[in-house]
């Protein structure tokens, strides 16, 4: 890093894998300026890394980044790049937050950080170890309305949280033409929908109720055989006719009760949390609903910026109120100048940015951390073992994460 002649501050930033992800990554880094212009911070694109020629091209004519190389390890070793995206495949994800770490890289990581708890703590590990910032690539809990939310639970405005029924519905495995890419190869991505979905929503909950203390797990594979697709050929989404059929080896679908952390904003509270991707009707439909003594709130990705409020438990009209995203909820004014204009899933990615960098630069940041990403794996190992011996698990709370932990009381 250094500091420019107007007093910004230069980071290097190196990209590893140019797929949608990786190239989401490289347009936030570019957005910075436009919506973080105070930030005084110049996201230079130095080295990208990928395994296919085309998109290495890509990533210098199209993405704007300096140079690119076959090999990540190359990105690691450039003296010029400060901080690292990683957005490989999942199963190469511990890898290479390990590599990161040891080469003295800050890095941004998308989940899961590892195929399971074990992988995961070893990323944690080697992070501490190092000494670098890190961050996670949980876009959700950056919603302008999950911030309102996380305020609203956390100032009482709800009563005392009871319950919370979560869900991350997909189709893009509902078609069982769906070619079996290495999402469903459990050697490749671990768990199925309980680290690829069920992850996020973990996420979401610890970040705006708590840390969830205690699970009781079921799952189910729904298509237990795929068309194969050969490493590299296509996506999860390609379709295949008349194709080669191989075993499903994870799960399509994964329920969870939950209560949470004494500890936690809403201690106590209890929940069902839910994931598929074989799910017929839902595109994206990631919601929460949180219910309190004094009222409720509901949030749906699929209506990204809107957020149902209940009225005051005995208002003359009890019900819900649907609260539109504003200039003066979360960071919903840094791209809109009013409600109606919406935000986007980009512009999640954009704040994701901003709270890394900042957290880089050591200023005041809330960005998610390596801590956030193992106290989710924890729960989703949990449920694993649950699920697998049709019990409850306990989980133990993870130090230095981000949830929403409830005030120390006084002495």
């Amino acid at each position: 890093m250094r500091t420019l002649a107007n007093g910004t501050t230069e980071v290097g930033v190196g990209l590893i894998s140019v797929g949608w992800m990786g190239q989401l990554h490289s347009r936030a880094y570019r957005n910075l300026a436009y919506a973080y212009p105070d930030l005084g911070v110049r996201p230079r694109l130095v080295h990208a890394a990928d395994t296919s020629e085309d998109r290495r091209r890509e990533a210098v004519d199209v993405l704007g980044y300096e140079r690119a190389s076959a090999d990540y390890r190359a990105v690691l070793e450039d003296p010029e790049v400060d901080v690292v995206s990683i957005c490989a495949p999942n199963f190469l994800h511990a890898e290479m937050g390990v590599a990161a770490a040891k080469a003295g890289k800050h890095f941004w990581i998308e989940k899961p950080v590892g195929r399971g708890e074990a992988e995961t703590a070893a990323v944690a590990e080697a992070a501490d170890a190092a000494g670098v910032t890190t961050s996670i690539g949980f876009n959700y809990r950056h919603a302008p309305a999950v911030e309102h939310l996380r305020g609203l639970i956390a100032s009482g405005a709800l009563g005392r949280i009871t319950n919370v029924r979560g869900h991350m519905f997909a189709d893009y495995s509902a078609d069982p033409r769906g070619a079996r890419s290495w999402r469903f190869v459990r050697e490749l991505a671990g768990s199925g929908v309980l680290g690829d979905l069920m992850g996020h929503l973990v996420d979401l909950v610890h970040y705006t109720l708590g840390p969830v203390a205690e699970v009781s797990a079921l799952t189910s594979t729904v298509y237990s055989e795929r068309p194969e697709l050969p490493m590299g050929t296509g996506t999860h989404f390609a379709l295949i006719e008349g194709g080669q059929m191989a075993p499903v080896e994870n799960e399509d679908y994964a329920g969870m009760l939950v209560r949470l952390s004494d500890d936690a904003v809403a201690a106590g509270a209890v929940g069902t949390l839910e994931a598929s991707r074989v799910a017929v009707g839902p595109r994206a439909s990631y919601g929460i609903a949180v219910y309190g003594t004094s009222g409720s709130a509901i949030w749906e990705f699929e209506q990204l910026n809107f957020l149902r409020v209940s009225t005051p438990l005995g208002a003359e009209d009890p019900g819900y109120t649907t609260v539109m995203a504003h200039p003066g909820m979360g960071e919903f004014g840094r791209f809109q100048p009013g409600a109606g204009t919406s935000m986007g899933y980009d512009d999640l990615k954009v704040i994701e940015a901003r709270k890394f960098l900042s957290a880089v630069l050591g200023r005041d940041s809330d960005a998610s951390n390596i801590h956030d990403a193992l106290s989710a794996a924890r729960v989703v190992s949990a449920a694993e073992r649950s699920a697998d011996a049709r019990s409850w698990e306990r989980i133990p709370v993870e130090p230095g994460t981000t949830a929403a932990h409830a005030a120390p009381r006084e002495a």
